[in-house]
């Protein structure tokens, strides 16, 4: 424990390791639209836009890279055999903040600005299936 926190601290954080450790979580990493995530069920996360999904769907993904279950890491060759994961479409098209490019070079009058929003599929994770 470092020694310069105050006391209250000192035992929440001590509180906060060992419920990491006695509260182990089944998670995976998973392949999705050619990004890895790690997720764990009951968690939210933000995918690049999926097409043709509706709110309220179910998603199957079953190119799962890792599985850890209790501490037992399953790795696979490339993937674990017979493991998925199954998602909730929660929100089918969320747009990110917008990305400005600015290109100048200094005393020839050139600018250009541009700019984009990436699209988003909010999914939440029903279950690690290993």
């Amino acid at each position: 424990m470092p020694k310069g926190l105050k006391k209250a601290n000192r035992n929440r954080l001590r509180l906060s390791v060992e419920n990491r450790l006695i509260n182990k979580v089944m998670y995976a990493i998973v392949e999705i639209n050619g990004q890895q995530f790690k997720v764990e069920e009951g968690k939210k996360i933000f995918v690049h836009h999926i097409k043709d999904v509706e709110a309220g769907a179910t998603a199957e993904f079953e190119k799962v890279l890792l599985v850890d279950n209790n501490g037992t890491v399953t790795v696979g060759t490339p993937v674990v055999d017979g493991a998925k994961v199954v998602c909730e479409v929660l929100t089918p098209l969320v747009k990110g903040d917008k990305v400005l490019v600015f290109h100048k070079r200094r005393r020839k009058g050139y600018r250009k600005l541009n700019g984009h929003r990436e699209q988003f599929t909010e999914l939440a994770i029903k279950s690690v299936i290993a």
